[in-house]
């Protein structure tokens, strides 16, 4: 049995992604999130899950992180054991 952390980056479809970072909150209560600016006024949410291995992997919550309504891209940022 192992902890894993995964950060994805998830890119809004709109411009302010406030609104999305709520709903990622409300839906699938991610253990951390932060907003950064990645360049020229661009912004992405990065989140953070963690997890037993034995139980869920990270492609169950990439594919959790596509249904919400307004997330455009997603790619894994970091993943490890913890």
């Amino acid at each position: 049995m192992s902890n894993v952390a995964v950060v994805f980056k998830v890119y809004a479809q709109e411009s302010d992604p406030s609104a999305l970072m709520d709903t990622i909150k409300k839906d699938l209560n991610p253990a951390g999130m932060q907003m950064e600016e990645v360049a020229f006024g661009i912004k992405v949410i990065k989140v953070l899950f963690k997890f037993d291995d034995t139980k869920t992997s990270s492609t169950k919550f990439e594919e959790e992180l596509k249904k919400v309504k307004g997330v455009g891209e997603i790619e894994v940022f970091e993943e490890g054991l913890i």
